[in-house]
C-alpha cells in the first residue's frame, strides 16, 4: 500500500473510532440531561455539574464528530455545481476546497484554540464558577484536538484524492457519493 496509502488508512480508522466516541457522548449527553432533569423536577435535588457534563458530552460530541463526518463524505456543501460535475471533476472542487480552505482554517484554529484558549486555561488549572462546577481547562483542550483532528481527515482525503486522479489503485478509495438536498 504504501507510506501515504498507510498513513490515509491509519488516520480513517482512528477518526473513525473517534466518531464511534462521539456518538456515545450523545447518547450519554441525552442520559446525564434526562436524569439531571428528573432529579431536579421530581425530587427537588439540583446541583450544576450534571448540566455542566452534559454541555462537556455534547462539546465533545460535535468536535470529534467533525472529522469523522469528513471521512464519511456527509459535510456540507453549496449545490451550485458540484452536483452537475463527473467524479473527476468533484475531486477538482474536493482538492481545491481542502487545500485553500479546510487545511488553512484547521491549522490557524488548532493553534489559535491551543495558544489563548485551551493553555492559559491550564496553566492556572481553570474551573467552573459555578458551584460544584467542573474543571474547564479540560473541555478546551477538545477544541484543539478536534481541529488537529479535522486537519489530519483533511490530509487523508487530500492523499486519496491525488490518488484517485492519478489511478493508484493502492491507496483508500475516495468516496464520491452525493446525495443532492431535497428541495
Amino acid at each position: 500500500m504504501g507510506f501515504w496509502g498507510t498513513l490515509s488508512t491509519g488516520i480513517d480508522r482512528l477518526n473513525q473510532f473517534l466518531g464511534k466516541i462521539a456518538s456515545i457522548m450523545i447518547l450519554l449527553s441525552c442520559v446525564v440531561s434526562a436524569i439531571n432533569a428528573l432529579l431536579r423536577y421530581s425530587l427537588d435535588i439540583s446541583n450544576n455539574w450534571p448540566l455542566e457534563l452534559q454541555w462537556y458530552l455534547f462539546a465533545a460530541a460535535v468536535m470529534l464528530g467533525a472529522s469523522y463526518t469528513l471521512k464519511r463524505n456527509e459535510h456540507v456543501r453549496v449545490d451550485l455545481i458540484y452536483s452537475q460535475l463527473s467524479d473527476r471533476g468533484r475531486i477538482y472542487v474536493d482538492l481545491f476546497g481542502l487545500i485553500l480552505f479546510l487545511m488553512p482554517a484547521c491549522i490557524l484554529f488548532s493553534w489559535l484554540s491551543w495558544t489563548t484558549l485551551f493553555y492559559p486555561s491550564w496553566l492556572v488549572s481553570e474551573h467552573s464558577l459555578n458551584a460544584g462546577g467542573l474543571p474547564r481547562y479540560l473541555i478546551k483542550l477538545i477544541v484543539p484536538f478536534g481541529f488537529l483532528m479535522l486537519s489530519l481527515q483533511g490530509v487523508s482525503e487530500i492523499i486519496k484524492r491525488i490518488g484517485a486522479l492519478a489511478g493508484e489503485e493502492t491507496l483508500p478509495a475516495v468516496d464520491l457519493h452525493y446525495e443532492k438536498p431535497m428541495q
